[in-house]
This record gives structure tokens, sequence and C-alpha cells, in this order.
């Protein structure tokens, strides 16, 4: 070890500055959320303008909305010009409304309902993960807001991330020789939608709550999916539709337990021809954690769901016990991006 890498892991002040950080960076998480909230990039998207100007747009004070703007220039968000005005940049922009990979929905989502459910966390670790909010067959009430307006937000904030994944699974894994897919839980239909504009052969169900059949049909008929997408409401911890080639689980496992989560799998096992595959896209935890950015995310992720439900991030390993309790093999998994893999199946 070199004598500066000695004097580093030795000065006290390095390591309280690092950590001063850690604690105070949710300022970033908020700001960006009260930026989505006000539609800060929607009123920037056209050309610059100053504190005044937003201030007219949003009802909100002027001065207030300046600092904040300084604060979001500071994250790159925006930029601050000579003559005191904002200009979006490129991140800032994944925060408009239509930005082709907006953010936005997502960004809403941490600020009104993952970021306050992250004051239970303590509670959590004293109850266990067996907390007992959720019922079954239902999404968790405490999650959703047990109301049409949250799971529809909910839905948008899942099609913002599943939008970031969707294009990279195509880049994976080749559907060609299938004609039907079953996504399930498959929310707004971002992937399906995806898979289905790379394969004009193939056909798909969309299997979920009525709430997000009601956004995946709006999707669907904007992307002129229609015809190739039947829609199916139901909940899949009661059955699952026959007739596919292949079956999707993305970011569904995650939320639920091993009890719960294998009678999903089975009821997947119990419709699919021995020939089906059972496709499933999520994070793995890797069996030792490191100090790195990918890893923060993947413990972001697991802590998430312990707050938020019952479920959990697998590792490799749990995964595979996983799929032989509910009748499956794996047979490979293939690195994504951004933290998910797909783990290929078969029924045994």
């Amino acid at each position: 070890m070199t004598q500066s890498n000695q004097t580093s892991e030795c000065d006290p002040s390095i390591w309280a500055e690092k950590l001063f950080g850690i604690v105070s960076n949710s300022w970033m998480s908020q700001a960006t959320y009260i930026a989505a909230e006000l539609r800060l990039a929607d009123l920037l998207a056209d050309g610059p303008k100053d504190a005044d100007d937003l201030a007219r747009s949003t009802g909100y004070d002027a001065a207030a909305l300046r600092r904040l703007m300084r604060a979001l220039a500071s994250l790159d968000l925006c930029i601050q010009l000579d003559d005191g005005s904002f200009q979006l940049r490129p991140m800032g922009s994944l925060l408009c409304v239509e930005a082709p990979n907006s953010l936005r929905s997502w960004t809403i989502w941490w600020g009104r309902h993952l970021r306050p459910a992250w004051g239970n966390l303590l509670q959590r670790l004293k109850a266990g993960e067996k907390h007992g909010n959720v019922g079954a067959g239902a999404p968790d009430p405490g999650y959703l807001g047990g109301d049409t307006e949250t799971a529809v937000a909910f839905n948008q904030a899942m099609a913002d991330l599943t939008r970031l994944v969707s294009r990279q699974v195509m880049r994976v894994y080749d559907f060609a020789g299938m004609n039907r897919i079953v996504d399930v839980g498959g929310g707004s239909g971002q992937l399906v939608a995806t898979i289905l504009e790379a394969h004009p052969q193939l056909r798909a169900t969309l299997f979920d709550l009525p709430d997000a059949i009601k956004g995946a049909r709006k999707h669907l008929k904007q992307a002129g999916f229609s015809a190739r997408c039947e829609l199916v409401p139901g909940s899949f911890f009661e059955s699952i539709p026959a007739g596919g080639d292949a079956y999707l689980l993305k970011s569904i496992l995650h939320n639920w337990d091993d009890e719960r989560s294998t009678v999903v799998l089975r009821h997947c096992r119990r419709v699919m021809p021995k020939d089906a595959k059972l496709l499933i896209i999520e994070r793995i935890m890797p069996a030792r954690m490191e100090p790195s950015p990918d890893h923060r995310a993947l413990a972001w992720s697991d802590l998430n769901m312990l707050v938020l439900l019952e479920g959990r991030e697998r590792t490799e390993a749990e995964f595979r016990t996983l799929l032989a309790l509910s009748g499956f093999k794996t047979c490979r998994i293939l690195p994504v991006g951004l933290q998910f893999s797909l783990i290929e199946c078969l029924p045994c």
C-alpha cells in the first residue's frame, strides 16, 4: 500500500466527509421529486426560463424556486446561464412527461410513496420479514394504497423502469420460433410491446389486475399492438392463462416471500406445455456484497422490498432452490444490464 493510500485509510476526516454525504444525499431525490411534481422540465423544454417565469407558471414563490433550480443545476438536471435563467440538460429532460425514456412517473412514485415508507425500516427490522400487512391474492394496501389512483401511479412508475430494461432483454434473448408469449403481471404492456415490435410473428397474452389492464389497453392501442395482444384480468395467486410458448415474470417474484412466489410459479407450471419456457427477469443478489454502485443498487432494492412488502431480492442459489421446489429446472442465466438478469427455465 502506498503512503497516500495509507494516509487516506487513516484520516478520519475523509471517512467523515464520505459518511456525511451518504447520510445527507436524500435531498437530491427530494429536490428531483419536486421538480417532477411541478413539471419544471416541461416548462424548460422550449427554452431557458428564469425563476420569475417558472413562478408565474407554477404559482410558487420565485425566490424559493430560484434556490431549488440552483440545486437542480448542481445535479446536472439544468444549467444556470449568465443571465440567471435556467436551461434544461439532457438528464433533466428525462423528467418531461412525453420524453421517450421518461422517468417522471417513477420519480413521483418514489417521492410520494416509497420515500415515506422508508421511515418504517426500523419497525420492519423489529417485526421481521413477516410483517403481515399483505392480503393474499391482492396488492398490499399499504403499497398501492388500496385505490385506483395509486394503482395507476404504480403501474406508470413500473412502466418507466421496464422501458429501461425491455430493450436490454431483446439484446440478450431471441424469441424467434415462438407463437405466443404470456406476460404474467405485465402491467402497462411495456415489455410485451417491445417484444412484439421485434417479432412480427408473435402474439401475446398480458395478464394482470384490472387496474393494470386499463393502462395496458391504452398503451398497446397507441403502440398498434391491440390486435396481437389479448388482455386478461385476474390474480396470479388464483390462476394463470394457458397457451403460451413462453411465460414472462418480470419483477414479480421479488415482491413476495418464498411461499407466495411458489404459488405463482406452480400456477405457471400447471398450464405450461413440457417444451414451454419460463423467463424470469429479476435482480440477482451476489453471495457476498461489496462497496460498489451495482451492489448498492441491489441493496436498495432488497431493503425496498422489506419496507414495502414481504419480498426480497434473491441470490442465484436461492432462485435455483425456489424454482426446483416449484417444478422447474434452471437452464441458463443471462445478464441483462441495470442489475437485472434473465433466468431461463424449463418444466421438470
